[in-house]
């Protein structure tokens, strides 16, 4: 999947600003800009990642507080956290609803796939199994052409 367009990730960012104002909570230079980074990136940053991004701007700003941030976008549902053991996590502000992933084993880029019956997919998974699905995760792994070419 591409990055949000310009236009796009203001309407992203405004709508993203309105949910958290409406369940009262402060928006802070540092909050604002770390959201910013995390929409602005264009695969799935680490908080490290969003960390020195900001750091130009905000040379004051703790890890922690970037950690903080990330765990309350998440826990409002503004961002998809993908976790990889002791490899940590990678954020997805784009597209922060469960989606299909193609991940490169070697570098560890990540795209976004589209499968349009994924859905109906984990519903049928769901019927046969009569689970509840609270949520789902499908990830494939193998070896980017960039890593291939280069060996």
């Amino acid at each position: 999947m591409e990055p949000l367009n310009p236009a796009s990730q203001t309407d992203r960012l405004a709508a993203i600003l309105e949910r958290l104002k409406a369940k009262g909570l402060r928006l802070t230079p540092q909050r604002l800009a770390i959201v910013k980074a995390v929409l602005a990136h264009p695969g799935h940053p680490t908080v490290e990642q969003i960390h020195r991004e900001i750091l130009n701007d905000y040379p004051t700003t703790s890890l922690a507080t970037v950690y903080k941030t990330v765990a309350l976008l998440k826990a409002e549902g503004e961002i998809l956290e993908l976790g990889f053991g002791e490899q940590g996590s990678r954020y997805d502000g784009l597209r922060p609803r469960p989606h299909p992933h193609m991940i490169c084993s070697r570098c560890g880029e990540i795209l976004d796939l589209e499968l349009d019956d994924l859905d109906d997919i984990v519903a049928r998974f769901a019927a046969s199994t009569g689970y509840a699905v609270d949520s789902h995760r499908f990830d494939v792994f193998g070896v980017c052409p960039r890593c291939r070419e280069s060996g």
